[in-house]
């Protein structure tokens, strides 16, 4: 287990003053960033692995768990392998054809439990908000469902702009890269902004900007 990883599960198990879904959003990110960084380096295949645990470990201590979430890490570690083996490595053209028509299987089985683990997250998040913070809520889960999407692999079309949006029921998220935007359905703008808390976690709180568009 990677050391922020491991920072990230014993703040979920310490502190109050931290969000579990920011917190799992920051490490899935780190996760995204450590395996990208592992992709060139097929002898590190143990580290992946290790990996893949980690970010179970932490989606079990901030949401509970969930079969479907754990299926879905096995399936991109899988997919990442095989992606590592047919740039790197000298397969038979066979194997590199059964591999492509199982990697096809593989993105439409991530596609299918993305639906499920989105929705898991929605019930999670939303289910008691504390006073005050229900746009930090609704803000979690539109980040956590363009994260999920980016895990999945819905890649940006070329030359998209740097913001990106989702909805969250009748709320608009857009993640502008260092900070976050909610407009609600009367067209109220908030600005978000993540922090994370060293030896803690991470957490998230919004605030109005402006006037109504």
């Amino acid at each position: 287990m990677t050391l922020l990883l491991l920072c990230f599960l014993i703040a979920a198990c310490t502190t109050a003053t931290v969000s579990p879904g920011v917190t799992f959003l920051a490490g899935l990110n780190n996760y995204q960033g450590e395996m990208e960084q592992l992709s060139g380096r097929p002898e590190r295949w143990p580290d992946r692995q290790r990996l893949t645990e980690s970010i179970k470990t932490i989606h079990v201590v901030t949401f509970g768990g969930s079969k479907e979430f754990n299926r879905l890490v096995d399936l991109d570690l899988r997919r990442r392998e095989f992606l590592i083996t047919l740039r790197t490595e000298s397969v038979s053209p066979q194997r590199a054809k059964e591999m492509r028509e199982e990697l096809v299987q593989i993105n439409e089985q991530m596609e299918g439990l993305k639906k499920v683990v989105k929705g898991q997250i929605v019930r999670v998040e939303l289910r008691a908000p504390s006073e005050g913070q229900g746009i930090e809520n609704i803000a979690t889960v539109g980040l956590l469902n363009l994260a999920i999407d980016a895990f999945v692999g819905v890649a940006a079309p070329p030359n998209a702009p740097v913001a990106i949006s989702t909805r969250v029921g009748s709320y608009v998220v857009t993640d502008e890269g260092s900070f976050s935007t909610v407009q609600t359905p009367d067209g109220q703008n908030f600005r978000c902004l993540t922090t994370v808390v060293p030896d803690a976690g991470a957490s998230i709180r919004c605030a109005p900007v402006g006037g109504k568009s």
